[in-house]
C-alpha cells in the first residue's frame, strides 16, 4: 500500500530571485530520502511533474518541485528566458533548500530531471559526489552532435528545402534575440509550438500534447527566448563517468526531439548507468499508461538506492 503524503507551498532564493517550489511529504515520521525534480525546455512544475511526484512520495519519498527563475511562480525577468547557466543555479540552489530542510535526510537526495532537465541532472551529478541516485527522463543531452539519429515521423518529414528555410529562420529569430537581450531590450519571442521555421516545436501530432498543456497548465506560456540556440547544452565525454551513484536513463525508442541511439553511445557503456527504453515517441512518456508504467520503474528505482528496499507496492 502506499504511504499517502501532503503537499506544501515553499520557496527559497536563486541568485537573488525567489523560486516557488512545492514539496511534497510522505505520511510517517522523517527525515525522509528526498527526490529534487528538474523541468523541460518550457515546462512548469503544475505539469507533468504532480504525476510522477504523487507515485514517488505514495512510496516515502520526499519531492520537491519549482519553477525556474523566468517561468511559472517564480521571480526573473525577462519571462520565459530560456538559460542553462542559470536554469543549473536554480537546481542547486534547490538541492541547498532540500540538504537544510528538518524533514529530509540530506545523504539521501537524488535528482529526477526530463529532457532539457534531465541534461542538467546528469551534468550536475558529475560534479556533486552529494547526490544518492540520478533519473533521467529522455534528456536532452546534446543540442547539436545529440540530434543527430533522431528519429523521423512518417506523419511529419520535411523536405530539404523546407528545412533549409525553416533552419534559417530560426537562426535569424536567435540573433534578433540575442542582439535584444545584449541590448537591455525586450526580447524577441518564438513559440514554442507553432509552424514549421516559427516554433521550436512544429509536428501537427503534437498540436493535441500542447493544446492539453495549454488547458491544464496555467502557468504554463506558448513562447521562449530563442537565444538560447545559441547557449544550448553540449555533452563533454567523460560526464556521465564522473558520476558516483546509480544512474537510471528512460529513453523512448522513437524520440524525434532527442536522439535516442546518440545517447546509447554516449551512456550506456558506463558502469552504474542502467538503461530502459519504450517503444513510444518524446513527449508520450508524460501522458495516459506509458506515463504510468515509466513511473512506476522510476520509483522501483530511487526506492531501492534510496529508501534501501526492494520493490514498491501500491501499484
Amino acid at each position: 500500500m502506499g504511504v499517502g503524503c501532503t503537499t506544501r507551498q515553499v520557496s527559497f532564493s536563486s541568485s537573488g530571485s525567489r523560486i516557488a517550489a512545492v514539496l511534497y511529504l510522505p505520511a510517517g515520521t522523517g527525515p525522509y530520502p528526498a527526490v529534487v525534480f528538474a523541468h523541460g525546455f518550457s515546462g512548469t512544475m503544475d505539469w507533468i511533474l504532480p504525476d510522477f511526484a504523487s507515485v514517488f512520495a505514495a512510496s516515502g519519498l520526499a519531492v520537491l518541485l519549482f519553477d525556474y527563475r523566468h517561468f511559472g511562480s517564480s521571480e526573473g525577468l525577462p519571462r520565459q528566458l530560456v538559460d542553462t547557466g542559470r536554469q543549473l543555479e536554480d537546481i542547486r540552489a534547490a538541492l541547498a533548500y532540500a540538504r537544510g530542510h528538518d524533514a529530509i535526510d540530506g545523504r539521501r537526495i537524488g535528482l529526477w530531471g526530463t529532457s532539457l532537465g534531465g541534461s542538467h541532472v546528469i551534468n550536475i551529478a558529475s560534479a556533486d559526489s552529494g547526490i544518492a541516485a540520478v533519473v533521467a527522463t529522455v534528456p536532452a543531452l546534446d543540442m547539436y552532435t545529440g540530434l543527430r539519429g533522431r528519429h523521423r515521423p512518417a506523419t511529419f518529414r520535411p523536405g530539404p528545402a523546407a528545412t533549409a528555410i525553416a533552419t534559417l529562420r530560426l537562426v535569424g529569430a536567435a540573433a534578433l534575440d540575442e542582439i535584444r537581450g545584449r541590448c537591455g531590450l525586450t526580447p524577441h519571442y518564438l513559440p514554442v509550438y507553432g509552424p514549421l521555421g516559427n516554433a521550436v516545436f512544429s509536428d501537427p501530432a503534437l498540436a493535441e500534447r500542447f493544446r492539453d498543456v495549454e488547458s491544464n497548465s496555467p502557468t504554463w506560456r506558448n513562447e521562449v527566448t530563442p537565444r538560447f540556440l545559441f547557449h544550448a547544452p553540449r555533452y563533454r565525454d567523460g560526464t556521465v563517468e564522473r558520476i558516483r551513484c546509480p544512474v537510471l536513463v528512460t529513453l523512448a525508442r522513437d524520440d524525434a526531439e532527442v536522439s535516442s541511439p546518440y545517447i546509447r553511445r554516449k551512456l550506456g557503456h558506463v558502469g552504474g548507468v542502467e538503461i530502459m527504453e519504450y517503444p513510444v515517441e518524446h513527449f508520450d512518456v508524460y501522458h495516459g499508461p506509458v506515463r504510468d508504467r515509466i513511473a512506476c520503474d522510476q520509483r522501483d528505482f530511487l526506492v531501492r538506492h534510496l529508501l534501501g528496499g526492494g520493490r514498491a507496492t501500491g501499484d
